[in-house]
């Protein structure tokens, strides 16, 4: 009882405008380095997983425009098709916004399989894009999904930590 109480309200915690942007600067940052090889492979979506975690926990302050404008970001940091992030990202966060309440259900875990479902969607509609555009699609570009989903949990647990009001050092 007291750990349903407990997760009911990190759903409540505060998180400011700043808050927020600095989360996607870094993600946008962790996108433009310099990955290669199996890395590039492997890498994760940094500003997927981060704007997922904001379509699921304030959904009200992030939305489908925030992602359209974080995909653009992300095509030119990679030099892809433009639009094809924006549209990928677009689809994520929809399904974000849609399957949020059910998402905060379940525990991290659980939130983990729910989020691989959202990112598969995601990256589907770019390696559709990528098929329709170049005439193949790089099949090992979806290993992403999985190191993505798995860095969903230590990823939320450092989001929610920090956003924890911090204690007054004075206070008793």
């Amino acid at each position: 009882m007291r750990n349903d109480l407990a997760r009911d309200r990190e759903f409540l915690l505060p998180a400011s405008t700043t808050f927020i942007v600095m989360s996607f600067f870094i993600a946008v940052s962790l996108e433009w380095m310099p990955w290669r090889g199996w890395l590039l492979a492997l890498r994760p979506d940094f500003v997927g997983l981060i704007l997922l975690y904001w379509c699921t926990h304030k959904p009200h302050r992030v939305g489908i425009g925030m992602a359209w404008v974080l995909g653009i970001f992300v095509d030119v940091a990679d030099a892809s098709l433009f639009g094809q992030h924006a549209l990928a990202y677009s689809v994520l966060a929809f399904g974000g916004l849609v399957l949020n309440r059910r998402v905060q259900m379940f525990n991290l875990r659980e939130q983990a399989v729910h989020v691989f479902g959202l990112l598969l969607a995601s990256y589907s509609v770019y390696a559709i894009v990528h098929w329709q555009v170049r005439g193949f699609v790089a099949w090992e570009y979806f290993l992403g999904v999985v190191t993505s989903a798995l860095l969903w949990i230590p990823l939320t647990h450092l989001l929610q930590a920090l956003r924890r009001p911090r204690r007054d050092p004075n206070e008793l």
